[in-house]
């Protein structure tokens, strides 16, 4: 057992890796997938190494061994990691430090993004609110107005509408293609 790659000319699969890792350095997207594919390879090697460990006894202790070695080296766990850590440094992922704090304390890690999406509902809600309060005094003060300066809220009223219309016709100014089309914004 001199050889990792079984002495076909194939070349083993960390050196594929990082060849691959070489020319996608620059797209993150490919970076996350590098390392997820490593993580996943990292995985099976461990189990392979749960599986040979947890049928241990003591006669079988010499082919264990050898088990355990050729795992680690020539299936390469130890090569797999280093891939792995090399991979993960081209990697920016922040993740932030609740979430990391759950997993040590075995909790859920979708706690916090439940908790975020909540948080974000209440102040959404409460945003809602303020503006409804808004438009509601805007409405009274309107019509408290109108009753007492009915020219001048007509005016108002006029100048607005033309307001309006000028910033309409400079929204679809600006967002129409240069065939005349008009770019409209997906509902989401």
């Amino acid at each position: 057992m001199t050889g990792g790659n079984g002495g076909n000319g194939a070349l083993p699969a960390q050196a594929n890796d990082i060849a691959t890792a070489n020319a996608s350095a620059n797209d993150p997207k490919e970076n996350l997938n590098q390392v997820i594919n490593s993580i996943q390879k990292n995985l099976g090697l461990i189990h392979q190494l749960y599986l040979t460990v947890s049928s241990f006894s003591a006669a079988s202790q010499a082919p264990l061994l050898q088990r355990l070695y050729c795992i680690l080296t020539f299936n390469g766990l130890i090569t797999e990691l280093d891939n792995m850590d090399k991979l993960a440094e081209k990697c920016n992922i922040q993740v932030p430090m609740e979430v990391i704090n759950l997993i040590d304390d075995g909790k859920n890690p979708d706690e916090f993004t439940r908790d975020v999406i909540n948080s974000c509902i209440a102040k959404n809600q409460v945003t809602k609110g303020k503006t409804d309060g808004f438009k509601a005094l805007r409405k009274n003060l309107l019509e408290e107005l109108e009753q007492a300066f009915p020219d001048e809220v007509e005016s108002y009223r006029e100048i607005r509408a033309i307001s309006a219309a000028e910033s309409k016709r400079l929204a679809q100014a600006q967002s129409s293609l240069p065939n005349g089309d008009v770019k409209v914004k997906p509902e989401l």
